[in-house]
């Protein structure tokens, strides 16, 4: 039932209770607005830095890399050999740009999986049929696990988190609101590797050769650590939705239904006995799949081993493991589709992939620019400079490790607020932290891995997220005079619960030395 009542509390409390986080976020918003498109923002950078190299090469600005004990020297980007290097390097810094590759054959067996409907049912019978009792943690679950959909999982998980509660006699604007957090703060935590893993580590490898040429960041560098942060980000979310925000989510009234509200989501819940059945056969797939490349990287002589017999980073495995990936999805997702009835002919497998592949293209625009800047940058050395004297500056203060990450940490939170693009921000960061940290024997796969907990857990609070507005549309349909008040209310808990819990497992797990992925060591050892 309507009620005018509970609307106007709820106002009163949303007011009252958030009036100072409202004015920061409003300042922050304001601030980020001015900020120009990511585009222009790192064409602008890289103009900067041509400027700036101009100037302190002009000074003499040096420092000496502990790692080589080589000097090092600004370039000047305005000399003629510069700009001549410049013009003829622009076409391979974006054909080479580390990240460019790696997401694209990612996300050419991600689209088919996707397209033909695989991904979609997999997060849809996660949730379908589950306890009342474990309805929370199962849609906070899928909603860390949904990254493998990319920026669709909002669109899949925020409506079947609504419908999930209410199927089990709970307020949906909750389910809808527990679905988003999950999603987008757990964004970096996953099951398996993802194109945000690919994007990360040709960042990292490109940030991490300013200080050791050879040195590479694999996809899965941070997989065991994601693996169990799924399982963390789900728990904070249960926990606080449990002890906390049900209290609150029982106060709210919501409006009645039309034929056009909620019901009316453009998403089924339980799977049908035709998806059932592609289902069956595409885990059988999978299985074939893994004991496939098992067989093949059995043999002591292993195309898919390194020279010494193992699978170090340099293995065809490790080397490999984006195309692995990506080639699986493409597989399973064609199993799928013709199980399904989703694909009905060869030509409709080349359509899903182009189809697929169109959210995308804003991201490959993006990375022309940031390779722009990333080139510049590594060329003028003030990259390399800059790492040096943070390093000796942490060096001289003699604060240890653990504050060094702490401070990085908390940066990463904020930068995170204004600039909600994942790797964008790693894109501005990775340049001066990845070698900077690695002076001071901490891995790039390290920072990596701290980054992802600053970087997700704030883009839920922040107005500047995109998906900030769409979850706020989603919980309008259950409560039309929801606005932002409500939707913070509920996040800001959910937002510091999943920065403090992940948090604490970061630190845990450097300390104990545990790796973070295959062959990814929490620290570097200058050689």
């Amino acid at each position: 039932m309507s009620s005018t009542t509970p609307a106007t509390a709820e106002k009163r409390n949303d007011g009252s209770e958030l009036n100072w986080l409202m004015r920061l976020l409003v300042i922050i918003e304001k601030a980020g607005n001015k900020l120009p498109h990511p585009f222009w923002l790192f064409l602008s950078l890289a103009v900067i830095v041509m400027i700036l190299s101009a100037i302190f090469s002009s000074t003499g600005l040096n420092a000496v890399n502990p790692a080589t004990d080589e000097k090092v020297t600004v370039t000047n980007l305005f000399s003629t050999e510069s700009l001549r290097e410049i013009v003829a390097g622009a076409t391979n810094n974006f054909v080479t740009f580390p990240p460019l590759g790696l997401v694209l054959i990612v996300l050419i067996g991600v689209a088919v999986a996707e397209q033909s409907g695989l991904i979609p049912a997999m997060l849809r019978g996660t949730i379908a049929g589950a306890s009342p009792k474990w309805i929370t943690f199962i849609v906070a679950l899928a909603g860390t696990a949904s990254s493998i959909a990319s920026d669709a999982s909002y669109m899949i998980m925020i409506p079947l988190g609504g419908l999930s509660f209410k199927a089990v006699g709970r307020n949906p604007l909750l389910g809808c609101l527990v679905a988003y957090a999950a999603t987008s703060g757990g964004y970096s935590a996953a099951p398996m590797v993802n194109s945000l893993d690919t994007i990360l580590g040709g960042l990292s490898t490109s940030a991490a050769q300013i200080i050791d040429a050879d040195y590479t960041v694999s996809p899965v560098a941070n997989f065991y650590f994601n693996f169990i942060s799924m399982f963390v980000v789900a728990a904070a979310v249960t926990l606080v939705t449990e002890l906390v925000l049900s209290k609150r989510a029982d106060q709210i009234e919501l409006d009645e239904e039309t034929d056009d509200d909620p019901d009316n989501f453009d998403v089924k819940m339980a799977l049908d006995a035709n998806e059932k059945r592609g289902m069956v056969i595409a885990v059988i797939s999978i299985i074939v799949c893994a004991a496939l490349l098992f067989a093949l990287a059995w043999p002591a002589g292993s195309f898919l081993r390194d020279e010494a017999g193992g699978f170090g980073p340099e293995s065809g495995l490790m080397a490999g493991i984006a195309a692995i990936i990506g080639f699986g999805f493409f597989i399973v997702g064609i199993v799928y589709g013709y199980a399904t009835g989703s694909i009905k002919r060869t030509a409709d497998i080349p359509e899903m992939m182009g189809k697929g592949l169109l959210p995308f293209v804003p991201v490959i625009v993006l990375f022309f620019a940031a390779s722009q800047f990333l080139a510049l940058f590594k060329m003028s050395n003030l990259g390399e400079i800059m790492a040096i004297k943070g390093a000796e500056v942490f060096g001289a203060l003699n604060t240890g490790p653990f504050v060094i990450l702490l401070g990085g940490w908390l940066l990463v939170a904020l930068g995170a607020l204004f600039l909600t693009s994942g790797s964008g921000l790693w894109t501005l960061m990775a340049p001066v932290l990845v070698p900077m940290f690695m002076l001071l024997s901490i891995s790039p796969e390290t920072t990596q891995a701290l980054y992802r907990i600053g970087d997700s857990t704030t883009n839920i609070i922040s107005p500047m997220s995109p998906y900030f507005v769409v979850v706020l549309g989603f919980i309008q349909r259950y409560k039309r005079d929801a606005g932002i008040g409500t939707v913070l209310s509920f996040t800001i808990p959910l937002s510091f619960a999943m920065f403090i819990l992940w948090g604490l497992l970061f630190f845990i797990w450097w300390a104990t030395g545990i790796p973070w992925g295959p062959g990814a060591a929490t620290h570097y050892q200058m050689g």
